[in-house]
């Protein structure tokens, strides 16, 4: 699957791009459980709510060894910091921070946004 590529959703708009990056303690049963715990039958429907509440697209996990990446798709005018404290304060979202802390290397109580580190673009063909 890996090197199969993953197909682009096509929004009738133009959208932009956010890429985060987090590490995972070094635990293989660690790691297969984070993964377990993402899976869509897993997955808690009011994250899944709330992420699309606060104005986001799509967004997708990746994986290499104990690496995240992850993709955020949003509209053009969307802004970062205006959704991701409102996501801090939506239904059970602390409660899932909390849930995926033993996971990931990060302090205890931290939010989404403090736990995902922003990625500079460095490059880009087009």
């Amino acid at each position: 699957m890996k090197n199969e590529g993953f197909p682009v959703k096509n929004y009738g708009q133009p959208v932009k791009r956010y890429v985060q990056t987090m590490d995972l303690k070094d635990d293989a049963e660690l790691i297969a459980e984070y993964r377990r715990r993402h899976s869509e039958e897993n997955a808690w429907p009011e994250i899944l709510d709330g992420i699309r509440q606060v104005g986001i697209l799509d967004m997708q996990l990746f994986i290499l060894d104990t690496r995240l990446v992850m993709i955020v798709e949003t509209p053009l005018d969307f802004d970062w910091d205006s959704a991701m404290a409102q996501l801090a304060t939506l239904p059970r979202q602390q409660e899932w921070e909390d849930y995926m802390a033993m996971f990931q290397q990060c302090r205890e109580g931290a939010t989404s946004d403090e736990k995902w580190k922003m990625m500079e673009p460095m490059f880009c063909l087009y």
